[in-house]
């Protein structure tokens, strides 16, 4: 096998596109002393061309026969790789709730001592929970489609052909390929090993990558940062380390995010107050006051209930559910559900040049000799570095398309590109008996400080072009100073194809004052001529990071100064975001080659290409499996969206626990007869919350969201809730001294619900700004909804609802204008006291 050197600095790994390749031992593999191997037949083994070696298993891989064999067996990978929760595990997540447990109790409660209409709130919950139900079901079929077209697809060797395959059909003892980028997706030990590198920083946290040699052991997990092999499986399915350590399968799980702790934090709070008020308020219902025992139960459920903002989780989930529809539908593949939430947190996103602002071609331009080199030898060179490479990059891709394969020359050894050296390397034998060595890489790692090239590269950069540098080297590939004193033989120019969207992604984050850094291995100054043609702000200072300082908060202040890096090695990439989180921000990665992999899965929220390599797909949140960087802009304002709204929403529900809690032990206090039936509260929940709520939950919202959520929603929740309690409680009062006989009681309700329902509606409204068409008309239907109730005769005895008189209604009325005046003060200080 013939080592894939990599000379692009920061771009993808692509595979090897389906295709299938026989392995001929007699050709690309050179026989050395046969020893049987228990798992192939007596096969000989092989090794690879000089600088590989190899251990006692056939480079051929299984036969057909022997995988059928160990699927028999059952000896397969079968970890059941899942980007979403179970059909039952989405039911009793939305069923099994504690709260929804807590009014089920109820409703049965209601259902044997109430009518119907008292009931209502019971089947107002069952229809909310199948709602959220059929969302998250439709959200799972999005997933589950969309993993299908991203999952990795590993390279195994059988019957001495290499074709990829589902990583759920690997078999023990397989032989997979593995090259720059390729993620270890099952324990094994290496057969094949041609500079073998691979990255264990994931499993273990030591980050520096490990030369790996045949025999020594792999772990599912890790990745290839350098260099290429095989390895044979040994440990697959719930045996791998990895599978052991935790099951990728469970994507679709409900992390720690701000939003859903901030949730919990209040559902927890708002649990330890129902319980004391709750014990309160039955005892004063059903033991101090006197009254009929099933209408007592009645009022004290109807002081419970309205305590508990269900609602509020239900809508949360449905507001993730169809945020994920939504970018599915854009073939953006959501991995965890949080980075919903964590994409409406960004105020800064770094952006790996190569493949996010530029294509994945590019052309030679032009070939520039140097030191009086011979052009037909140096095209024979680049040729034979190009043959070189079974599976290019875009860089070697665009040589090998100038240059024609060099059948003449037999690679004897090669060099892998890594990130952190910037070049690669081969050893030829030129067919005459002659040999050379060739480093292709950056010109300013290849050559020394000072040297007069550098000033015409420097000319090139600024163009915007891409300059690779060919060398001859006087030493020994395998020596750590290979590239000193190698005499420069070429300059290969390159030019990138600029993404036509990439100009409008980055003025789109400029609008929404979120911070653009590009960050990349490319030199520095034509890395900030590319975004200059971009019109990216802050391009015409561009930073060399081989010159940023080690200190974090130095480096932090680079980064606030400037926008875009030249010559990042991947260590620095981690650095880089640990640097900008460290002053507070929350920061987005966007990458798709192995050396974005440590910077990906240290970012706040992590972005790869779907055609980027395996390992920067399985660490990332967001996987763009149409490779387009102008998704970026809907995925950023999806976020916004979903957190925007369920804040805002998430108002109204606590406005009215707050209220629920404060009017029980306002009755608790006062020893008088709760004031509503659940049917009256459910006729102002569903007018005043549920019904628009869901509206304002998936309405448009670019606000970028901010943090403390839990601060945020309670500055405006109890100043509210307190003004419609205290309103509404005297209205009531004010009502009991004003009404007398029999029908005292159903008139002393209206006119408190009245005062409620207005004092709510103001709420919505203010929750409701800025005002659109569409927002005013649904406050109007709310209002209007509310009107029928009272007008209509059979609504009336519906909801047990009619205004007696004008002296109360009217007074109901300025009660709840007065309030309403105050709410708006509240509101208005808060946001002056307490900065958005």
């Amino acid at each position: 096998m013939t080592q894939r050197a990599d000379l692009d600095t920061d771009g993808p790994e692509p595979g090897g596109g389906g295709r299938q390749r026989s392995i001929d031992a007699g050709s690309e593999l050179d026989p050395v002393h046969p020893v049987p191997s228990p798992e192939s037949s007596g096969e000989p083994d092989t090794a690879q061309r000089t600088g590989a070696t190899a251990v006692a298993v056939s480079t051929r891989g299984l036969t057909t026969a022997e995988v059928a064999e160990r699927v028999a067996r059952g000896e397969v990978n079968d970890v059941p790789v899942r980007s979403s929760r179970s059909i039952g595990e989405i039911v009793r997540g939305n069923v099994f709730t504690r709260f929804n447990a807590l009014i089920g109790v109820l409703w049965v409660i209601m259902l044997i001592v109430a009518p119907i209409q008292d009931s209502l709130f019971g089947f107002v919950i069952v229809a909310n929970t199948g709602i959220g139900i059929i969302q998250e079901l439709r959200a799972k079929k999005t997933l589950d489609n969309l993993a299908v077209i991203g999952e990795a697809k590993p390279t195994v060797r059988r019957d001495g052909v290499a074709a990829e395959i589902s990583t759920s059909e690997i078999v023990l003892g397989d032989l997979i390929e593995i090259g720059p980028g390729d993620k270890i997706v099952v324990d094994g030990a290496v057969v094949e090993a041609d500079g073998l590198e691979i990255d264990e920083s994931l499993l273990t946290g030591e980050a520096d990558p490990v030369l790996k040699k045949p025999g020594d052991p792999v772990m599912s997990g890790s990745f290839v940062v350098a260099g290429g092999g095989s390895f044979t499986a040994t440990k697959v399915g719930r045996e791998a380390y990895a599978a052991q350590l935790a099951e990728e399968a469970s994507r679709f799980t409900l992390v720690h995010s701000e939003l859903r702790s901030g949730i919990s934090t209040i559902l927890k709070y708002v649990t330890w107050l129902m319980i004391p008020t709750s014990i309160g308020l039955v005892i004063s219902q059903l033991v101090v006051k006197d009254d009929n025992f099933k209408e007592s139960i009645a009022y004290t459920v109807g002081g419970i209930v309205p305590m508990i903002p269900e609602g509020l989780v239900l809508l949360t989930s449905v507001a993730f559910a169809i945020g994920v529809i939504r970018l599915g539908r854009k073939q953006c593949l959501v991995q965890e559900l949080p980075a919903i939430e964590g994409l409406a947190r960004v105020d800064t996103v770094c952006l790996d040049k190569t493949g996010t602002l530029t294509e994945g071609g590019m052309d030679v331009t032009e070939l520039r000799l140097l030191d009086g080199s011979d052009d037909s030898y140096v095209r024979k060179v680049l040729g034979a570095l190009g043959e070189s490479d079974p599976r290019p990059n875009a860089s070697l891709q665009a040589i090998i398309d100038s240059y024609p394969d060099n059948e003449e020359w037999r690679c004897t050894e090669s060099l892998p590109f890594s990130s952190a050296r910037k070049y690669s390397g081969a050893s030829f034998s030129e067919g005459n008996g002659e040999s050379s060595t060739w480093l292709l890489g950056a010109p300013d790692v290849l050559l020394p400080t000072g040297d007069p090239t550098l000033t015409e590269i420097d000319h090139l950069n600024e163009q915007g072009l891409r300059v690779l540098l060919l060398a001859q080297a006087a030493g020994e590939l395998d020596s750590p100073t290979v590239s000193q004193g190698a005499r420069a033989a070429a300059l290969v120019v390159l030019e990138q194809r600029l993404r036509p969207d990439a100009a409008d992604t980055l003025r789109y984050f400029d609008e929404q004052n979120v911070a653009a850094k590009v960050i990349s291995g490319d030199n520095a100054v034509s890395v900030g001529a590319v975004a200059g043609k971009l019109d990216l702000p802050g391009a015409e200072n561009t930073v060399d990071a081989r010159t940023l300082p080690a200190d974090q908060g130095e480096m932090a202040q680079a980064l606030e100064d400037n926008a875009v890096f030249g010559r990042v090695t991947p260590q620095q990439k981690r650095d880089m975001v640990g640097a900008l989180q460290s002053r507070g921000h929350t920061v987005a990665m966007t990458g798709d080659g192995v050396n974005d992999v440590l910077a990906l899965k240290d970012a706040d929220i992590g972005v790869s290409m779907g055609s980027g390599s395996e390992a920067t797909r399985a660490v990332a949140q967001i996987v763009l499996l149409n490779n387009s960087f102008a998704t970026l802009p809907s995925v950023v304002a999806e976020g916004r969206r979903v957190i925007g709204n369920i804040t805002r929403v998430a108002t109204l529900f606590l406005v009215k626990t707050v209220y629920s809690v404060l009017l029980a032990l306002l009755v608790v206090c006062t020893q008088v007869e709760y004031l509503f039936l659940p049917r009256h509260l459910t006729l102002l929940s569903t007018l005043t919350i549920g019904v628009p709520a869901f509206f304002l939950a998936l309405a448009p919202n670019k606000e970028r969201a901010q943090p403390h959520f839990v601060r945020r929603v309670m500055r405006y929740a109890i100043p509210g809730g307190a003004i419609a309690a205290t309103a509404t409680f005297a209205t009531y009062l004010l009502a009991r001294h004003h009404y007398t006989g029999p029908a005292a009681r159903e008139a002393e309700t209206s006119a408190a619900t009245l005062t409620l329902f207005l004092i709510a509606i103001w709420v919505l409204a203010i929750i409701a700004r800025p005002y659109t068409w569409w927002r005013i008309a649904l406050i109007g239907t709310m209002g209007f909804g509310f009107l029928l109730v009272m007008v209509v005769p059979w609504l009336q005895d519906f909801f047990k609802l009619q205004l007696v008189g004008t002296t109360m209604p009217w007074g109901a009325v300025g009660i709840a204008a007065v309030a309403a005046l105050g709410i708006e003060l509240a509101f208005r200080w808060v946001d002056r006291r307490v900065p958005a």
